[in-house]
């Protein structure tokens, strides 16, 4: 690829049409499994700021970022999913969701121009262990 061309599609927002089911789906997902790490054998006082925040985040990035500080956020939901698909969590729904959601995405990616699709390879590859993983897991309603 180009110079020129690697600049054009850097700079072309095409990846912002991958980013509506991320941004309603993730935020409390990504919320919980991030008080989660936090705080594990708590729930903080109030869950619904943690959302709030998450979605803050989101929004800035889509409003704000470019698509490598996308990608670069879809990681760390990744890096979240994989650790609570170790732990075999509490809100296993909320990870398997997050995971189902960013593997999505990151499937799409071969749809658009530029290498974004092969840098997240080995995203796709935790992900869809952690989906694996994730759904061999009782449902949270099976566990009340």
């Amino acid at each position: 690829m180009s110079e020129l061309s690697e600049l054009f599609h850097r700079r072309r927002p095409v990846w912002l049409g991958l980013t509506a089911e991320p941004e309603r789906e993730l935020p409390e997902a990504v919320a919980s499994l991030r008080m989660r790490q936090a705080l594990p054998d708590a729930e903080p006082a109030d869950p619904a700021l943690a959302v709030h925040a998450e979605r803050r985040r989101i929004g800035e990035l889509v409003v704000r970022g470019h698509q490598r500080s996308w990608l670069r956020y879809l990681d760390e939901v990744t890096e979240l999913v994989r650790a609570a698909a170790a732990d075999a969590p509490v809100h296993a729904d909320r990870a398997l969701l997050a995971a189902q959601v960013v593997l999505d995405h990151h499937l799409m990616l071969i749809g658009l121009p530029g290498p974004a699709y092969r840098r997240v390879e080995a995203q796709r590859a935790a992900l869809a262990e952690a989906v694996r993983v994730l759904q061999q897991l009782p449902n949270e309603r099976d566990r009340t």
